[in-house]
């Protein structure tokens, strides 16, 4: 089991949060290794050092469990950037996305929640939660672009920070090519372009 955290996350400590911290990690790992049809609370249980009836208790099912994974993941990540600028928060947030895609461990784990959404109707719900904080978290760089007069008013913040990471993702499950800076900064040049022109003004 790593200590490592994620990129682009943080993790409090904390004698309360232990059991939920270790389950987490050893279910991430499980996840990342084996996919979620290999998800088996007793062995996620026995690996964390965590009773098995705490486990099947406090989450119940693998769908559960892969819920609060993400849950866990979308509080612990990294506050949005604030560079004083659309491009460079934009650049900021797709580049914190292709880090992640492109950790050993971190992208992996996405592949596995994203087939998992797929076939199982906690999981989907779960990874539509976690997006929706996310691109909530980053809509504020819009919001604070349209106050600077660099974007249209009424420009739709959440379509513009879904158009910067939804290509990066097409390349993570389509194209099978590593991403890289360069990819993350093309991202957010063109959802930033778009969003001067007004595309996504409602």
């Amino acid at each position: 089991m790593s200590d490592t955290p994620a990129p682009g996350t943080r993790r409090p400590g904390g004698r309360t949060a232990r059991v939920r911290e270790a389950v987490l990690q050893v279910a991430g790992d499980a996840l990342a290794e084996g996919g979620f049809e290999l998800l088996d609370l007793a062995e996620v249980a026995r690996l964390a050092g965590v009773g098995k009836t705490t486990v099947y208790r406090r989450w119940g099912s693998p769908g559960v469990l892969a819920a609060d994974l993400l849950a866990d993941m979308a509080e612990q990540s990294l506050p949005r950037a604030d560079t004083g600028s659309l491009e460079g928060d934009l650049r900021a947030n797709a580049r914190l996305v292709v880090r992640t895609l492109t950790d050993p461990r971190q992208g992996r784990l996405f592949k596995a929640l994203i087939a998992a959404s797929l076939c199982n109707e906690q999981a989907a719900e779960a990874l539509h939660r976690f997006y929706a904080v996310r691109v909530e978290e980053w809509a504020g760089c819009v919001r604070d672009a349209v106050a600077r007069g660099e974007v249209p008013e009424r420009t739709d913040a959440h379509d513009v920070v879904a158009a910067v990471s939804a290509p990066l993702y097409y390349a993570l499950l389509n194209t099978g090519r590593a991403l890289t800076d360069a990819d993350a900064d093309r991202a957010a040049d063109a959802a930033g372009t778009a969003a001067r022109a007004g595309v996504w003004v409602r």
